[in-house]
């Protein structure tokens, strides 16, 4: 579990809290989880590299750190990373914006891509692979897959919720991605559900079923 990082912020904490209660509503879903996602980015982007500037202050100039967020790109697995991905972009609205478009077989529960899309030169940039749940696994390996292929500088995982047997399955086929969670429940049931979870990401965050 060394790579997984556990965001035990007492707001993070506090916003899943009402995240989870099934009787929130699809607007207060939406924007508790932006806000979330605000928070945890902060975490995610901590060990991004900076570099000096020169500043003019009211009174001298100075130097100061930057960062550059042309280099950083978030990729969004759909539909549901979208709800993470506004977040992310209130605190680095530079960054560049990748898509994977996957969806779960329901009988198989195997990840099927239907649309990719990523910045060009991603040998130069740092990604992060924004999806809410990491249930089984199958999609965020599936995009892992398919982002190594442009050979990123670098690669982390941020879900909302994550549960043991998916933090297994993606360390074991991609055990150099770090996993950013806010919080790592207790097993999947049946039907590849979290539990005890919040429950659908994609259908809460658009109203759907």
């Amino acid at each position: 579990m060394a790579q997984v990082h556990v965001i035990s912020h007492p707001l993070v904490q506090h916003k899943l809290t009402l995240m989870r209660n099934k009787q929130v509503s699809t607007n207060n879903f939406r924007r508790l989880l932006r806000e979330l996602a605000s928070l945890m980015a902060y975490e995610v982007t901590r060990d991004m590299p900076t570099q000096l500037v020169s500043v003019e202050t009211p009174l001298e100039i100075t130097q100061g750190q930057v960062m550059d967020g042309k280099k950083l790109v978030f990729a969004s697995i759909l539909r549901a990373g979208t709800g993470l991905l506004d977040g992310m972009l209130d605190v680095v609205p530079g960054a560049r914006v990748g898509h994977v478009g996957l969806y779960r077989d329901p009988k198989t529960l195997t990840a099927v891509e239907y649309y990719f899309k990523m910045p060009q030169d991603m040998q130069d940039r740092d990604c992060v692979v924004v999806d809410p749940m990491l249930a089984t696994g199958n999609s965020a390996i599936a995009a892992m897959d398919r982002i190594k292929e442009t050979r990123p500088k670098s690669l982390k995982f941020v879900c909302l919720v994550a549960c043991p047997e998916g933090v297994a399955a993606l360390q074991g086929a991609h055990p150099d991605v770090p996993i950013y969670t806010a919080a790592v429940d207790r097993q999947l049931n049946d039907h590849g559900y979290i539990m005890p979870g919040l429950g659908d990401a994609g259908d809460r965050i658009f109203g759907t079923k």
